[in-house]
């Protein structure tokens, strides 16, 4: 098999292709390094390339037979899709839509796209089941919706299936430690716990703690990273078994709040943590938790790290060796000054 992994050097995408490599599948990545890192990719070829492209991509594709795409390649920010909506359309759906024409160019044949929880809005019931309704609330999740009906369409059309994976909250690191999450700026909770984790200066915002939950902080789903690759290696064996198209939610089922979080890193890394509490944020749901029955049932998936103690535990190990190369990069600039 080989195949072409879009978005390859950012955080779920390098997790994607060290499992994909260490599966023997033959692994191209494409990012244009917006928001990867060149050194989280850890095997395969690489190009530096933009998915809106169409040119490079199907030069890229032309060069070997690929049997399918893992598109990871988007931004992700919901606040930032607010203010700059037209960055995130263009990018998210007018990007994927030149790498799908690129694609049935090509004879691909499979496409597993990453979506996202972002296309639900405000949950009318939870656990949220895959036919909850639609109703994005923000440009990113309208983005993420688009894509996923555009990829229905060009099934019919065009005989291009594909997977939709709509994962709740990704989490955690690479459990030996070798790839992790970092984005710059950081947005999510518990790389941002972390880092505030010792840091006396430092403190993380608890957005809202009157909410109607058991301690008043809003309740997330969040999944393992390894566990989310292990759900898109699925999802191309279920191509390749040529079932139909399809889409999966990807959770724990539970949720944790942000408070046993707090408490969880806590522990993990026996530190001080400092907690801010701040105004609710415009959007933000009570509590986010996926119903995955479906992919357990259907793709046979089996997430090997759902405790938040074991998600947390493999995050704090990479945001140590994060801090540690920091350190290490300083030292060598005062060194050669």
């Amino acid at each position: 098999m080989k195949v072409l992994v879009t978005g390859g050097a950012g955080y779920i995408g390098s997790h994607m292709v060290k499992l994909l490599l260490a599966s023997g599948i033959d692994v191209v990545v494409m990012d244009d390094l917006s928001g990867g890192f060149r050194d989280a990719v850890v095997g395969g070829e690489f190009v530096v390339g933009d998915v809106g492209d169409r040119a490079q991509v199907e030069r890229v594709l032309r060069q070997g037979r690929f049997d399918s795409i893992i598109h990871f390649a988007s931004f992700i920010q919901v606040g930032e899709s607010v203010a700059e909506p037209a960055k995130y359309y263009r990018n998210n759906l007018t990007g994927t839509l030149s790498l799908l024409d690129a694609a049935v160019a090509c004879g691909v044949r499979h496409f597993v796209f990453s979506s996202s929880a972002a296309i639900f809005g405000e949950p009318k019931f939870t656990p949220i089941a895959e036919d909850h309704p639609a109703q994005p609330l923000s440009p990113y999740g309208f983005s993420k919706l688009a894509v996923e009906r555009v990829l229905a369409d060009y099934d019919r059309a065009y005989g291009l299936r594909s997977v939709c994976l709509r994962y709740f909250n990704a989490a955690g690191a690479d459990p030996e430690g070798l790839l992790g999450e970092r984005h710059e700026p950081e947005t999510h909770l518990i790389p941002l716990i972390l880092r505030a984790a010792g840091v006396s200066s430092a403190h993380v915002k608890v957005f809202g703690d009157d909410y109607r939950t058991p301690d008043g902080t809003c309740v997330r789903d969040y999944v393992h990273v390894t566990d989310l690759c292990q759900a898109h290696a699925l999802a191309l064996d279920w191509l390749e078994r040529k079932k139909p198209s399809v889409a999966f939610n990807l959770g724990n089922g539970s949720g944790f709040s942000v408070n046993e979080v707090i408490a969880t890193a806590r522990r993990v890394t026996n530190l001080p943590i400092n907690v801010q509490v701040a105004a609710r944020r415009t959007g933000d749901p009570a509590v986010l938790v996926a119903d995955s029955a479906a992919a357990r049932r259907d793709l046979g998936w089996a997430p090997q790290y759902d405790s938040l103690e074991t998600i947390v535990q493999h995050a704090w190990t990479w945001e140590k060796k994060r801090r540690q190369d920091l350190i290490n990069r300083s030292a060598g600039i005062t060194k050669k000054i």
